[in-house]
């Protein structure tokens, strides 16, 4: 295990599978203790048992990132028994397609309670924390990861309340770093093309085959190509912030 973040505290929101999972790995592996957020407490403990299994630290945090209260209340334990909070990767999300029209407006009200509501409630109970970190911290610098996706940069047809909340998180993330950049608070965007991940099967069946024969790519992009991303982001020395990540898999061309 490598010690590049050796001393820090990283927490990661959807950790239970796909991204964050494999970032939560990652972080780990490179020395941060790391809590892990989610729904699905059984995978978070059989993560967690992965990365103690190596010798690093995990602390399980079952929670719906939705409730602005659980928001507030995993991150203050994520503070109280990992010391500090250095790193928060905001990954928590849902991509539900389909037409506008007659749509149901259910799986819009998921979507923006999660992927927008569930954010802007993490990002604000850890900015006075991360803030912390950035001036007394073993870095002296602290990062918020927001994943977004190609979506937040090209709107299409049949995915516009999933564009959306991603351009919200485009925007939002670019406020707040101009809010907090002169403290020492980095904040990143991560903008994924086609990932390998269960993103896709929360979809009904006929929009699954309609985005199987959109996007005809051979070799998709995998969790662990994401993480990598992340680690790259937060351990750039002090003075550099790398803003935004656009990954998409080489074959994908929108």
């Amino acid at each position: 295990m490598t010690t590049t973040l050796h001393g820090t505290a990283a927490l990661v929101t959807g950790a239970s599978s796909g991204i964050g999972e494999a970032t939560a790995l990652a972080l780990a592996q490179h020395g941060a203790a790391v809590a892990l957020a989610a729904r699905r407490k059984d995978r978070l403990e059989a993560l967690a048992a992965r990365i103690r299994a190596a010798g690093g630290q995990a602390l399980v945090l079952e929670a719906d990132v939705t409730d602005e209260r659980q928001a507030r209340e995993f991150v203050e334990r994520t503070v109280d028994e990992l010391g500090r909070l250095d790193i928060l990767v905001n990954n928590a999300g849902l991509m539900l397609l389909g037409p506008i029209p007659d749509a149901d407006v259910d799986e819009w009200r998921r979507m923006l309670d999660l992927n927008v509501n569930g954010l802007l409630f993490c990002a604000h109970a850890a900015l006075p924390h991360l803030l912390r970190a950035a001036q007394d911290g073993p870095r002296r610098v602290a990062d918020m990861i927001n994943v977004s996706s190609v979506a937040g940069r090209n709107a299409r047809a049949n995915a516009g309340v999933y564009n959306a909340t991603k351009f919200a998180v485009g925007a939002f993330s670019e406020a707040l770093r101009q809010e907090v950049t002169r403290k020492h608070v980095r904040i990143a965007l991560i903008e994924p093309g086609l990932v390998e991940t269960e993103l896709r099967s929360h979809n009904r069946p006929e929009v699954q085959e309609q985005l199987a024969r959109a996007n005809p790519v051979d070799d998709p992009l995998q969790a662990a190509d994401i993480a990598d991303a992340v680690v790259y982001v937060v351990t750039r020395p002090r003075h550099m912030a790398i803003n935004e990540v656009l990954i998409r898999p080489t074959q994908q061309e929108r």
